[in-house]
C-alpha cells in the first residue's frame, strides 16, 4: 500500500470519526461492519493512514448519522455538543 504523509484534513477526520464513534458506543468493528468497509481500514481511518474516497467518506458518514460534511469541520463534535 502506498502511503502519503498525513494531511491536517485527514487529522481532522480522523478525530471527528473517532469522537463520534464514542459518543455512539460502537467499537471500530461495529463502525466498519455498519459503514461496510474492512476493520482494518477503519483503523486506519482513525490513524490517519488513509486517504479515504468521497464514497467511503459518505458512508462512514452515514454509518454514524452525521452529514459527510460535518466530519471534515475542525470542531466538529465539539460543536455539536453545545447545540
Amino acid at each position: 500500500m502506498k502511503r502519503t504523509p498525513p494531511s491536517p484534513l485527514r487529522e481532522i477526520l480522523a478525530r471527528n470519526v473517532k469522537e463520534l464513534r464514542a459518543e455512539r458506543g460502537f467499537s471500530q468493528d461495529e463502525l466498519a461492519h455498519r459503514a461496510d468497509v474492512h476493520r482494518t481500514y477503519m483503523s486506519a481511518v482513525e490513524r490517519r493512514r488513509r486517504n479515504v474516497s468521497l464514497d467511503v467518506l459518505h458512508k462512514i458518514a452515514a454509518a454514524l448519522g452525521v452529514a459527510a460534511s460535518l466530519l471534515l469541520e475542525d470542531g466538529a463534535t465539539r460543536d455539536q455538543e453545545t447545540t
